[in-house]
């Protein structure tokens, strides 16, 4: 952050600078960081506390809602930039060391018109390959959290019956039945454990024996681009397939690896089907909850907060709302250019820069916080209460007529 930043930022009033440090901190982090780790926390958890039906259930939800967002926020960094990418990129030079965080499918663009990169991908594409192999540590981890939470909630509570963790009873657990879920909880983290094994012994085979092998070569730009390899000839699927399944990195502007929207789906479909598996182990109830609550969160985590995001930007503009900060085509200025635009507005207005950045701070925060309290509100709040009043509707209609 430059020292005219800095400035600015401590001549703001003290409720704004909070919220400018929190802008500049998500921005200069890609958005992947310990901010937008603890924002989507709050958004998914306190709602859901407020809503728990037992300290089983509380416990759940805080187990749950905070390992599934270090997945997505804290993890991708780590493994993909700090492990992966240094394991992997070993053997190759300094120039195609930084090829690397390029996406596969710009680089296999890049080579349709340039002989020197598709000489250079023989190299790079099968290390991207196993780099995001290893990325299917994500999903993976999350399909097996619904199943370590069963064990967990056992451990500590004695209980697999979801009526009773759920309130809608207070039996006598059923030890066989407690048998059964610790069982199959056991298999499936095995399952997701050697899956990966599997993977990661793919992934050291593309990076060593990949580019002096032409059929490696075809599964690293499958893995890195499936879209090119499934759809040559339709350019809408193509597209959709690469942008939503597909496991390669996304690259920051530092030239970071970052997850992409391709790793998040993976994860929500994946995860997905260790939500359902471990709901059906402890009970039909616990499976129809699932069932209400999943669609929902599942198509909002994929496309819909970046539609709330643009729908709310476009009704922004449509108003004339925050135009300051963010042009006809609805972009937004970058936080560390703020000072300079703040400096221009000044002498545009008359005013002081001081002044022009506290207006600018608070449109960033606006564009940002709309979003936010949708989130909260709606994603948060109205669906882990209508999950709640469902289930208990349900149960009641079945078992009081």
């Amino acid at each position: 952050m430059s020292d005219n930043i800095k400035i600015l930022i401590n001549n703001l009033p003290q409720r704004l600078k909070p919220v400018a440090r929190f802008l500049r901190h998500q921005e200069s982090t890609s958005g992947l960081s310990t901010t937008r780790y603890i924002q989507d926390v709050s958004t998914c958890l306190i709602p859901k506390a407020v809503f728990s039906r037992s300290i089983e259930d509380l416990t759940e939800n805080t187990f749950l809602e905070t390992s599934e967002e270090a997945l997505i926020y804290l993890t991708p960094a780590i493994l993909g930039e700090h492990i992966a990418r240094k394991t992997f990129s070993k053997g190759l030079s300094a120039d195609l060391k930084k090829e690397v965080a390029e996406t596969g499918v710009d680089l296999l663009k890049k080579a349709e018109k340039n002989i020197l990169t598709k000489n250079n991908n023989k190299k790079v594409l099968p290390v991207k390959a196993a780099i995001a192999l290893t990325a299917t540590a994500i999903p993976l981890t999350e399909y097996s959290l619904n199943y370590i939470k069963n064990l967990m909630t056992l451990k500590l509570f004695n209980k697999s019956d979801f009526k009773n963790i759920a309130s809608l009873e207070n039996n006598k657990e059923d030890k066989a039945h407690q048998e059964k879920v610790k069982t199959s909880a056991k298999k499936h983290i095995a399952l997701a454990a050697g899956t990966y094994a599997g993977f990661l012994g793919l992934a050291g085979l593309l990076a060593v024996k990949g580019k002096s092998s032409k059929i490696l070569q075809k599964i690293s730009e499958f893995i890195v681009a499936p879209g090119n390899k499934l759809f040559a000839k339709n350019e809408k699927a193509k597209n959709f397939v690469n942008k939503y399944l597909n496991m390669d990195f996304n690259k920051s502007p530092k030239g970071k690896l970052v997850l992409s929207k391709g790793q998040l789906t993976t994860c929500v479909l994946v995860g997905g089907c260790g939500y359902f598996g471990a709901s059906a182990d402890r009970g039909k109830e616990n499976l129809k909850e699932t069932a209400t609550r999943f669609p929902l969160v599942a198509l909002y985590v994929i496309t819909g907060s970046e539609l709330v995001e643009k729908g709310f930007k476009n009704l922004l503009h449509k108003f004339g709302k925050c135009k300051d900060v963010m042009n006809n085509r609805k972009e937004v200025t970058p936080f560390e250019k703020l000072d300079k635009l703040a400096e221009k507005l000044a002498k545009e207005k008359g005013t002081t820069v001081d002044k022009e950045f506290k207006s600018l701070i608070k449109q960033k925060g606006l564009i940002f916080g709309l979003p936010y309290l949708f989130a909260l509100g709606v994603m948060g709040f109205f669906v882990a209460g209508m999950t709640v009043h469902a289930t208990k509707k349900r149960y009641e209609r079945e078992h009081m007529g």
